[in-house]
């Protein structure tokens, strides 16, 4: 059995995909296998590329909408130790498999290991810009549970993790809206183990334009997937009512943010979440100056 298992979920970027697939094999780490689940891509476009690739396992599902359900897939067929999810528009860097899987056979009390992307273009060009580097390490290394929901994420193309950690966290959650659902995953990890971050860039992350105003309306539903994760972290015993009250504060902002599009639908919220978020001073002083934004 291989020690990483590769998984690519992809629809309708046989182009990208023909890159991203290079770039893994271009590893300098080789004991790994992959797994490309299309997500019903019309066609047979992809599969013929895929036929170019003997390292590679190759599955077409009804298309899904979103790329939760593809990746369950793939990681219900992984045989790995460890798992790591591709977009298939983003590239590995030739040591990414190399440097992660040593540290994470090196600490063990880890379960993750992520790190920062240089950001590219569409064409694959670099624009000068590095996403999900933080300025103060120590927010994204160790035990982040307190530090992460509703304020940051992973680059889910950076991450290796041990896939045991499935048995705690479970998988992607398909039932959400397409946005947000790797947050909410790597939110739900961080409450079961420690995360490593690395600080060298290990991929080229491609940024598309216009996608993130594509996904802005469904991402206003996130903070109340996040909240239902708190809630059942509470229940379970897991974390306790001060800690569910601080965390709740951090979606409370999330959901803020929304105010200047959806000002209704964002306070009816904020009252789902707590009747009396307002009276915590950070909560109101993020309301009044988002709403003169509106105003403005």
């Amino acid at each position: 059995m291989p020690l990483v298992s590769v998984v690519i979920s992809t629809y309708k970027r046989t182009q990208l995909l023909r890159q991203t697939l290079d770039s893994v094999l271009a590893q300098t780490f080789t004991d790994f296998e992959i797994i490309v689940v299309d997500d019903g891509t019309p066609g047979k476009e992809n599969e013929l590329l895929c036929q170019e690739f003997p390292q590679l396992t190759y599955f077409k599902i009804e298309n899904s909408g979103g790329p939760s359900r593809p990746r369950n897939f793939g990681i219900n067929k992984a045989t790995g130790k460890y798992i790591a999810i591709l977009d298939d528009d983003d590239l590995w860097l030739p040591q990414k498999l190399e440097k992660q899987v040593a540290l994470l056979e090196r600490n063990p009390e880890f379960g993750i290991v992520h790190t920062p992307c240089t950001v590219i273009d569409s064409k694959g060009v670099e624009t000068g810009d590095t996403i999900g580097k933080p300025r103060d390490v120590l927010l994204k290394h160790g035990d982040v549970s307190m530090k992460m929901i509703g304020r940051w994420t992973l680059m889910t193309s950076s991450v290796l993790f041990r896939k045991s950690l499935l048995t705690q966290v479970g998988f992607f959650n398909e039932t959400m809206p397409q946005a947000g659902e790797d947050m909410h995953f790597w939110t739900r990890c961080s409450f079961y183990t420690k995360f490593y971050y690395y600080p060298e860039p290990l991929v080229l992350y491609r940024e598309h334009q216009g996608i993130s105003k594509q996904f802005k309306e469904k991402y206003f539903e996130l903070p109340w997937h996040l909240h239902e994760i708190l809630k059942g972290l509470l229940k379970e015993g897991h974390i306790t009512a001060v800690q569910y009250s601080l965390l709740r504060n951090n979606i409370i902002r999330m959901q803020l943010k929304e105010l200047s599009e959806k000002r209704g639908e964002t306070i009816k919220r904020l009252f789902a979440f707590n009747p009396f978020w307002f009276l915590n001073f950070e909560n109101g002083k993020i309301f009044l100056r988002n709403l003169f934004k509106r105003i403005n």
